[in-house]
């Protein structure tokens, strides 16, 4: 069963804990320097989810960094989720970010293994994976419960996470699925994102066995989602991304559509699928990923009628913009001093 003899830890966790179909989605970090491109995004997503993630070098491609932009989500007062992969970082620098992160205000920390190199545009890069994503999960509970570091070095004031990681019901061997998230559940994981569902029927069976194994009473699990721009968007990301599955009627669908309504199609998929995820006993939420389709996640959500997401108080949008301007420009400033210095 769930720990709630502690209060929560953030406030996507409080979303879960009260029973709410939770919906978090994916803030794609920029290729840029400008605080302002990852606000932009921000703001469009943030009305319509409980929490934003914030990518750590997805498909082993190189942008801001998921702890950048954390930074400045929290700075702004957003509900951000870092994402803390084993690809790029050994077990020090590991235990160093997630000190940072906690002391920038973050709460939650999705633990992912990471892509091989070999899936992006630096294939000759270092790989690192000096940790797993199970162990990862294993370190920041000690960090967090025990108060003590890898080395058994005591730390002053413990990081408070909110932890997550990710499961591909997808993939095969599928029997080993299930197994493979009690580990993940066991090593400290509270919160579950798979990766994008357009094979109900292959979630059902999952879930299925999560019930059978008492996971869904453990864990809260948010199942990956996303609209596809295209009928070669969808072969693109069935080829060519590594543990997304899509099944031939999908890619079928998409190719009779016409060319100019099938980002469209994509969408009314898209809605077709959250409705039947909603229907599924053990599922808590949906967490939404559409590359640089911010506001099309936004349209998803609001036609598949998970609006609103909370209370809406204008003076939050406010004080949120008051704070993203006070970071841009701090952030012109002091490059304009360094200069100026130099």
């Amino acid at each position: 069963m769930r720990d709630l003899t502690t209060p929560p830890r953030s406030r996507l966790e409080r979303v879960l804990r009260s029973g709410r179909f939770a919906v978090t989605a994916e803030l794609d970090a920029p290729d840029s320097a400008d605080p302002n491109d990852v606000y932009q995004n921000a703001l469009v997503l943030a009305e319509v989810c409980d929490a934003i993630n914030a990518t750590d070098g997805a498909g082993a491609n190189c942008h801001m960094s998921s702890m950048g932009c954390c930074a400045l989500l929290t700075r702004a007062g957003y509900e951000a989720v870092l994402q803390m992969g084993c690809r790029d970082r050994n077990r020090i620098a590991i235990q160093g970010d997630l000190l940072g992160a906690a002391a920038m205000g973050v709460r939650n920390v999705l633990c992912l293994t990471g892509d091989d190199v070999s899936a992006g545009d630096q294939p000759e890069a270092k790989r690192v994976f000096d940790l797993d994503s199970i162990q990862l999960l294993q370190v920041a509970r000690m960090m967090r419960d025990r108060g003590v570091l890898l080395s058994g070095r005591k730390l002053r004031t413990p990081p408070q996470f909110f932890l997550g990681a990710v499961e591909n019901p997808f993939a095969p061997p599928f029997d080993w699925r299930p197994l493979r998230l009690e580990k993940k559940v066991r090593a400290g994981a509270e919160f579950i994102q798979t990766q994008y569902c357009f094979d109900v029927p292959r979630l059902q069976q999952f879930m299925r066995r999560v019930r059978d194994l008492g996971l869904h009473e453990r864990v809260y699990i948010l199942v990956g989602v996303g609209p596809i721009r295209s009928h070669k968007a969808a072969e693109f990301m069935r080829d060519r991304i590594p543990g997304v599955w899509i099944p031939d009627a999908v890619i079928q669908r998409m190719a009779k559509t016409p060319k100019a309504q099938q980002a469209e199609e994509g969408k009314r998929i898209c809605i077709e699928i959250i409705q039947q995820v909603r229907e599924i006993e053990g599922v808590a939420g949906i967490h939404v990923m559409a590359y640089r389709q911010e506001e099309a996640v936004a349209e998803v959500i609001q036609r598949a009628g998970l609006l609103p997401r909370r209370p809406r108080r204008d003076w939050d949008r406010i004080s949120r913009m008051n704070r993203m301007d006070q970071v841009i420009q701090t952030t012109k400033t002091n490059s304009v001093d360094f200069v100026h210095s130099v």
